[in-house]
This record gives C-alpha cells, sequence and structure tokens, in this order.
C-alpha cells in the first residue's frame, strides 16, 4: 500500500486541480484544455510550489495518449467518411503530405538530420482530434453543421494518413535498430495481424451482446494487446499502435456498441495527457530552443492552416474557410508520439522536442480559443466533386 499511495496521491491530486482549472477557464470564457495545460505547468518540477512526481507525469502521459489514441481510433468510422467526407478524402492527405514535406525541408536545411525532419515534419502536419472535436461541441462555438463535418472529417483522415506515413517513416529511418528488410517485414506482419484482429474482435463481441461487462473488457483489452504487441515486436511506438489497435475494432455493428460505451472514457484520457504534457514542458530548455518554438509556429500557419485554408476555397468544400484554418491550426497527441519517437531515436535534439511540446500547448491553447471568437460560420459552398462524381449543384448551407 505505501509503494502505491504517493502515484494515487499525486493522480488524484493532479485530476482534482485539473477539475477546479478547467471550471474555472470555462467562467471565464477560456476553453477547459487552457486550464488542464496551466495545471500541467503549476505542477512541474520546473516551477515553484507543488511537485508531482516527474517519472509518475512521464507515465501518465504514456498511459494516457495511449488510451486516448486507442479511442480516437474506434472512434473512426470509416465507412462513414466514405459516405459524408468524399472530398476531405482528397484534400486531407494532400495537405498532410504537404505540410509535412515543407517542414521537414524546412528543418533539413537547418540541420536536423532527415530521419528527425521527417518525423517533426509529420508532427506539424497532423492536429489534434481531441481539440477539433471540443470545438465542435462547445456551447461557445461559431462553427455551423457543415463545417463542423468536415472538420471532424479532416482531422480523422490526418490521423489515418499520418499514421501510416509515420510507420514507413519509421520502418525506413530504423528508429527500432533493424536493417530495413527486417523493418518493412515486421510492419507487413503487424498490418497483417491488425487485419486478423479486425476479422477477430467483431465476432468475439458478437457473442458477448448480453454481457456489457465482458464486451467492454474484451474491447478495450483487444486493442490495447494489439498495440503491446506492436510496440514489443514490431518497434511501432505504442501511440501508433494503439490508434491502429482501436481501427482494428472500429467497423461493424457490434463493434459501433463498443464505440458508445468507451466514448465517455475519452474526456478523462484527455484531461491526463493535456495535464502532463504541460507538466513535460520544461521552459528553460524550451526558452533555449525558442528559435524552434517560433519556426514551428510558422510552420503550423503558413504550411498547415493558410494550405487548409487554400484547399478549402479551391474545392469548394461545403465549409468556412477560415473555421477550418483555425480549428486545424494546432499540434496534438500523434505530434507528441512522433517527437517523442525522434528524440528516443536520437534523431533530434533535446531543444526541439521541448519546442515540438511548446508548439503543441502554445498552439491548442491559441485555436481552442481563437476558434471562439471568430464570426459565425455560413457555408456557401456545395460540397467538392470527387472523380467519378456526377455533376450536383452545391446547396448552400447555413
Amino acid at each position: 500500500m505505501e509503494v502505491t499511495a504517493p502515484l494515487l496521491l499525486d493522480i488524484g491530486v493532479v485530476l482534482l486541480l485539473a477539475a477546479g482549472a478547467g471550471w474555472v477557464a470555462r467562467r471565464l470564457g477560456l476553453p477547459a484544455v487552457v486550464g488542464y495545460l496551466a495545471v500541467g505547468l503549476a505542477v512541474s518540477p520546473f516551477t515553484p510550489g507543488y511537485v508531482a512526481d516527474r517519472d509518475q507525469l512521464r507515465l501518465l502521459a504514456d498511459i494516457g495518449v495511449v488510451l486516448l489514441l486507442f479511442e480516437v481510433g474506434i472512434e473512426v468510422d470509416i465507412l462513414r467518411i466514405r459516405r459524408e467526407h468524399r472530398a476531405v478524402l482528397l484534400l486531407a492527405p494532400l495537405q498532410v503530405v504537404a505540410t509535412a514535406a515543407i517542414a521537414a525541408v524546412v528543418l533539413a536545411a537547418l540541420g536536423v538530420s532527415p530521419f528527425g525532419a521527417a518525423l517533426v515534419g509529420l508532427a506539424v502536419s497532423l492536429s489534434s482530434s481531441v481539440v477539433v472535436v471540443n470545438i465542435t461541441r462547445s456551447r461557445w462555438r461559431t462553427t455551423d453543421p457543415p463545417t463542423e463535418r468536415a472538420l471532424l472529417g479532416w482531422s480523422v483522415v490526418q490521423d489515418m494518413v499520418g499514421v501510416a506515413l509515420a510507420l514507413v517513416v519509421l520502418a525506413v529511418g530504423g528508429a527500432a535498430g533493424r536493417p530495413l528488410p527486417v523493418a518493412l517485414a515486421g510492419l507487413a506482419a503487424y498490418a497483417g495481424l491488425a487485419v486478423a484482429v479486425a476479422w477477430l474482435v467483431p465476432h468475439l463481441l458478437r457473442q458477448l451482446r448480453d454481457d456489457p461487462d465482458l464486451f467492454l473488457v474484451v474491447s478495450v483489452a483487444g486493442g490495447l494487446t494489439i498495440a503491446a504487441v506492436g510496440g514489443v515486436a514490431f518497434g511501432v511506438p505504442v501511440g501508433l499502435a494503439a490508434f491502429v489497435g482501436g481501427l482494428a475494432v472500429s467497423e461493424g455493428p457490434d463493434t459501433a456498441e463498443a464505440r458508445r460505451l468507451i466514448r465517455p472514457f475519452r474526456d478523462v484520457f484527455a484531461v491526463a495527457f493535456f495535464v502532463s504534457l504541460g507538466a513535460l514542458l520544461d521552459p528553460a530548455v524550451a526558452a533555449a530552443g525558442l528559435g524552434f518554438v517560433g519556426l514551428l509556429v510558422a510552420l503550423v500557419i503558413v504550411a498547415k492552416s493558410a494550405l487548409a485554408w487554400g484547399l478549402t476555397r479551391a474545392a469548394r468544400l461545403a465549409a468556412s474557410p477560415g473555421h477550418v484554418a483555425v480549428g486545424l491550426g494546432q499540434m496534438g497527441e500523434f505530434s507528441f508520439v512522433l517527437a517523442s519517437a525522434a528524440l528516443a531515436a536520437g534523431a533530434i535534439p533535446a531543444e526541439l522536442f521541448a519546442a515540438v511540446l511548446a508548439t503543441v500547448v502554445l498552439t491548442i491553447a491559441g485555436a481552442s480559443v481563437l476558434a471562439r471568437a471568430l464570426p459565425r460560420a455560413t457555408s456557401v459552398a456545395g460540397p467538392a466533386l470527387m472523380p467519378g462524381d456526377p455533376a450536383t449543384p452545391g446547396a448552400a448551407s447555413g
């Protein structure tokens, strides 16, 4: 009991502080996530006052991001995206590839290793699905339904494309210290395992529909197991593997029930992750890499937000370009995972890792606040046509 009490105390105190800070932030008209990040900074070893154990906070961050990304993976409904967001299926991959390429080239020109530049470039290209959900569900939101659907679909497709590219970059870059053929074979084997799990888990869940407790346990255990196997056996970062594990159990009518049961846990996972993210940020190291912070923020604004704005207008997507640009104008949980993988591989310096964390904090807070300050969206364009679609007039949306 003496061994676990300090850990439980830290987690309990931190979550209570986060709840209080989130309540205060909302009363001030700010997003709750700003309060969560502030609590993380307040209890970090780098600020005066109460200090939570750094190792425990790091463990909380790792567990939080694994569970959060697993839940995000489960939330992905590929068939619904195909049905409702056909244009986004083209626009989001274009944005991810273009943003990642621009950021990677800029970082490589500044002396960052090609492997590190590629991973951080991908980190810049991806946005937090949790933050997008909060923006589109907030009581103070200024988005309209078409814009909300476009934003949610865009962020989900971002995640899928980003994870696929990250797995390839990690295999080619040799983050696990394996020869390239072995890494690629491991990646193929892991993809095969995910397909097998995607076939097996729905069959198991179908047998447990009348046992909700076992249904939930099998849903979570199946995803977390494939995440752990991906990390241990195939060298895939467990955060990315957790997302793939969530995808593996995300399809079919039976797994729709798993999605419904697990959804309430998302807020707890998100709070734990954002608090621990703030706590891991060392202001002194971030200050040493202040140039990187400015560069990454500029890349988010120019190479992602402005690009998303331009693509939305060019494709005549039924969404407000300004709201799409602001909603996607942040870095999130996948950015943390990719930067952690680059740091662990020695591909980026500590200053750049701290700069990524600082940029995640700054852009999440900035996008969450700015999204509320925009004028209420009014979508006036029709949905963009995909190749092969019949010509249909675009209806105005309010």
